[in-house]
């Protein structure tokens, strides 16, 4: 059974930073992808990056490029999500989700989701 569980959620200033973290178990697979998708109250689940286990493809929503970063530690079965410049607008429950194999990265898509994390921005 595939598991993802999100950490590092919380509340902080806008222009303030926060890492998210992604464990992964189960997954056997070594051709996959792990995307970060979010959902803020009265609005659909968006994608806000992706990174690709077998070309280490990333990529990232307009809204966030430039301020968050995605990486993945395959030795730690983990992925983060470093955000940046946080604005209130960023405010949503932060999903972790997998798919494999590699694909296409909407919500429809993707295989495997955590529960999420709540980031809350003050302005």
């Amino acid at each position: 059974e595939v598991q993802l569980v999100e950490s590092g959620g919380g509340l902080v200033q806008a222009g303030g930073s926060l890492r998210l973290s992604c464990v992964i178990s189960g997954l056997t697979s070594d051709d996959y992808a792990i995307g970060w998708f979010r959902q803020a109250p009265g609005k659909e689940r968006e994608g806000v990056s992706c990174i690709s286990s077998s070309d280490g493809a990333i990529y990232y929503a307009d809204s966030v490029k430039g301020r968050f970063t995605i990486s993945s530690d395959i030795a730690k079965n983990a992925a983060y999500l470093q955000m940046n410049s946080l604005k209130s607008e960023d405010t949503a429950v932060y999903y972790c989700a997998a798919r494999s194999p590699v694909g296409s990265w909407t919500v429809g898509a993707m295989n495997y989701w955590g529960k999420g994390t709540l980031v809350t921005v003050s302005s």
